[in-house]
């Protein structure tokens, strides 16, 4: 009995055990050798060759085609450009722990409409709207699960108002979530575990974001926050980078409305700051509005104090002690 493999001949060697009319035979004593998968069965080489192309297993030593017709695990598409990829790609969206379910079921949104834009009867929009109701009870079964909802409801209702990137509201999410399994949210409240949560990870990515504005956005006071967050830190073993003053000065020149050469001349000031260490203890908001204050000062650029300390959220004593502190640490003459 003989093992009959076909295949183009511009792919096998003409020292193979012989050829019929296009047909490869193979000697049936060398069937059992070895693995066809793994080693050639005519000259045992393991250097074995996947052409996806043409769907084909050839051995790179003699050019016998083990196998054909191999079933490609790539799209059945074709792309030359990153753009492209991204167009014909049909998959769906990563997973993400900012989604309760991480994304893996599917939503009933509330158009009602078909595929074609065409408004659909009143008889299907309302079996439509009864499918979509079953189908969010049954995204939550558990009570984790619907703790989750609603957190993760609540941090991107947080996200929208304060202007949160997605990769910050991502962070926030897993910090929530670790919160959740290890019992911290028990007891206490989902708003405050959502909103410390957030804070905590715009503290680790040196966001400029305060408590204060995150606590104006949310329903639970500032002392409730700030205890999740200082218990968080405790529980989780989360370990806070040193905060930044240079990275607050943006945030405040964008809402006094200060060129790009004064908050450059403010980072200066900040950096030279830093290098004598007469910043440590001190409030990075404040720092970063005095010197703000300075930089204007020394460009011709007229704001007032009451004007930077209401953007940066400090009072006006604030910058004046930060003021007099760089001034006679750095010895300026402003």
């Amino acid at each position: 009995m003989l093992q009959v493999i076909s295949s183009n001949t511009t792919r096998q060697r003409s020292h193979c055990n012989g050829e019929k009319n296009g047909v490869m035979t193979i000697n049936p004593r060398q069937k059992n050798r070895r693995n066809g998968e793994d080693h050639c069965p005519e000259c045992g080489s393991g250097n074995l060759i996947q052409d996806e192309d043409s769907g084909e297993i050839i051995c790179g030593g003699c050019g016998l085609v083990l196998k054909e017709s191999m079933i490609s695990n790539g799209p059945e598409w074709r792309a030359f450009t990153p753009g492209e990829k991204e167009s014909r790609s049909r998959v769906g969206i990563p997973l993400s722990f900012a989604v309760h379910d991480k994304g893996l079921t599917t939503v009933i949104g509330r158009i009602g409409k078909d595929a074609y834009g065409r408004s659909i009867p009143l008889n299907t929009k309302l079996q439509m709207l009864r499918l979509r109701k079953w189908q969010i009870r049954s995204r939550v079964h558990s009570s984790n699960d619907r703790n989750l909802a609603q957190a993760m409801a609540e941090l991107d209702r947080l996200c929208d108002k304060l202007h949160i990137p997605a990769n910050i509201k991502e962070r926030a999410a897993v910090i929530y979530h670790k919160a959740l399994d290890s019992g911290l949210v028990r007891g206490r409240s989902i708003s405050a575990i959502a909103a410390a949560s957030l804070y905590a990870a715009c503290r680790i990515t040196q966001t400029p974001r305060t408590l204060r504005e995150i606590t104006y956005q949310s329903p639970i006071d500032k002392k409730d926050i700030a205890r999740c967050y200082r218990l968080m830190l405790k529980d989780l073993g989360i370990q806070m980078p040193k905060p930044d003053a240079q990275l607050r000065v943006p945030k405040i020149a964008a809402k006094v409305g200060v060129g790009e050469k004064t908050q450059q001349t403010a980072v200066d000031i900040l950096r030279k700051a830093e290098k004598i260490r007469t910043t440590a203890g001190k409030d990075p908001m404040g720092l970063a509005a005095a010197a703000l204050y300075i930089a204007c000062v020394i460009n011709n650029e007229k704001r007032t104090q009451k004007v930077i300390a209401d953007a940066a959220g400090v009072t006006e004593v604030t910058i004046r002690n930060r003021y007099k502190g760089l001034k006679e640490s750095l010895g300026l003459d402003v």
